[in-house]
C-alpha cells in the first residue's frame, strides 16, 4: 500500500511563520508536522510513501531524504507549476500502480486507514472519501451519501442555505490507480472539484468512510495553536505523552525556582532562569532562554527563542530567533523568524509580524 502526500503548497494561512518553512515543515510538538504523519501511516501498515512538492522542496528532501530514518520508503514527485490535488497524482504516476491512499499536509488525526481500506476493498470503490463532522461546513466539502454510504454529491464551500449535512471531506482519500488514466498531464486538475464529481456524473461507485475520531485542519495560525492545546491535552490518541506534566529535552537547565502549571514541553538545551513562569499548554523548542520573571502561557514557541526578563508572553506563537527583550508584552500574536520586541513594548493583540520586524517603541 502507497500513500501521495501533498506537500507542494505555499501555506500562505499560515504566513508569517510559512514564509522561511514549508508547511510540511512546520514543528508540532517539536517535531516537522509531517514527521507524524508519516508515523501515523506507517502504524497502519503504509510503507511506501510519495511526497508532492513543490514550494521549498529541498528542506523537506533534506529532512526525509529516501525515508529509511523513519522506516519507509519515501520518493520526491516534484512540480514546478502547482497541479492540484488530482494533477499532482498524475505527475507521479510512475509510483501508483494499484489502490492508493492520497492526504493533505495540513491534517492531524486519529482516522482508521485499516478500517478506510477495508470499507473500500469491500464496497469495490473506485474512490472512499474520509469524511468527519464539523460545526460549519462552509469552509469546506461537503460530503452527500445514502444510508450505506454511496457518495451521491459534493459540494465545495457550500452558502448556508446549501447545507444538507455537516459531513465534510476529511482530506484522506482511497483511490484506484486506473482513475490516473483520465487526468490530464501538466495540468491543475482536482479530485474534489474534477475527478469526484465525474466518477459520480459516469454513474461509478465513491464512497464515504464516516468518522469522529479526532481531526484538525491545522492551516491557520489560529488552529496551528488549536492542535497544541488539544494535543497537550490528550485529544488525539495517537500521541503518546509522558506521564510527567513538565518535560525538558536533553541539556536543559531549569532553575529551583520556575513554576510551573499545566503541561509544558521543552525541547533540548533550554535555559529557565528563577523567577520564570511556565503555564501550560506550552511548547517550546530546542535552545531557548527564559531569564528572570518571565511569564509565558497557552503559547508555542520555536527554536532558539530569547524571552527577556519580566516579558509576558500568552496565545502565541514565536517562530525561530526571535528575540523579547525585559519587560515586551506579547498577546495573541504570531511573530515570524527573527522578530525583535524591543524592551517595554506591547504587541498589539492579533498581530501577524513578519520575519525580521524590529517592534520598536515607536511602532506601538
Amino acid at each position: 500500500m502507497k500513500a501521495l502526500i501533498l506537500v507542494g503548497g505555499k501555506a500562505t494561512r499560515l504566513l508569517p511563520l510559512s514564509i522561511n518553512t514549508p508547511k510540511p515543515m512546520v514543528p508540532v510538538l517539536n517535531v516537522p508536522v509531517l514527521e507524524h504523519i508519516i508515523i501515523h501511516l506507517r502504524q497502519h501498515g503504509i510503507r511506501e510513501i510519495i511526497l508532492a512538492q513543490g514550494y521549498m522542496a529541498q528542506s523537506i528532501e533534506s529532512y526525509f531524504g529516501d525515508g529509511s530514518r523513519f522506516e519507509v520508503t519515501v520518493h520526491h514527485s516534484y512540480e514546478s507549476v502547482p497541479l492540484g490535488s488530482a494533477g499532482a497524482a498524475k505527475n507521479a504516476a510512475r509510483y501508483l500502480s494499484d489502490t492508493f491512499l492520497v492526504l493533505n499536509s495540513d491534517i492531524i488525526s486519529d482516522l482508521d486507514f485499516t478500517a478506510m481500506l477495508a470499507l473500500h476493498r469491500q464496497s469495490k470503490a473506485k474512490a472512499t472519501i474520509a469524511t468527519i463532522p464539523v460545526e460549519d461546513p462552509t469552509k469546506y466539502g461537503l460530503v452527500e451519501n445514502d444510508i450505506s454510504g454511496k457518495v451521491s454529491r459534493f459540494l465545495e464551500k457550500p452558502r448556508p442555505e446549501e447545507v444538507t449535512t455537516n459531513m465534510i471531506n476529511a482530506g484522506a482519500w482511497f483511490v484506484e490507480a486506473g482513475i490516473l488514466q483520465d487526468i490530464p498531464e501538466n495540468t491543475s486538475y482536482s479530485f474534489e472539484r474534477n475527478v469526484f464529481p465525474s466518477l459520480l456524473a459516469h454513474a461509478l461507485p465513491v464512497y464515504a468512510f464516516p468518522s469522529s475520531d479526532y481531526w484538525i485542519d491545522m492551516g491557520t495560525t489560529e488552529k496551528y495553536l488549536q492542535l497544541h492545546r488539544d494535543l497537550l491535552d490528550g485529544k488525539c490518541r495517537r500521541f503518546r505523552l509522558p506521564a510527567a506534566r513538565f518535560v525538558a529535552g536533553a541539556g536543559s537547565d531549569i532553575a529551583d525556582k520556575v513554576q510551573t502549571a499545566g503541561r509544558v514541553l521543552l525541547g533540548a538545551r533550554c535555559h529557565i532562569l528563577p523567577g520564570a513562569i511556565l503555564n501550560g499548554p506550552l511548547v517550546m523548542g530546542d535552545d531557548c532562554t527564559v531569564a528572570e520573571d518571565a511569564s509565558l502561557s497557552d503559547t508555542v514557541i520555536w527554536r532558539n527563542v530569547r524571552i527577556g526578563r519580566s516579558a509576558v508572553v500568552s496565545g502565541s506563537v514565536i517562530a525561530d530567533r526571535c528575540n523579547l527583550e525585559e519587560g515586551c508584552l506579547v498577546e495573541n500574536a504570531v511573530l515570524g523568524d527573527g522578530v525583535t520586541v524591543c524592551s517595554g513594548v506591547k504587541v498589539p493583540p492579533g498581530s501577524k509580524i513578519d520575519p525580521g520586524t524590529i517592534v520598536s517603541p515607536q511602532e506601538r
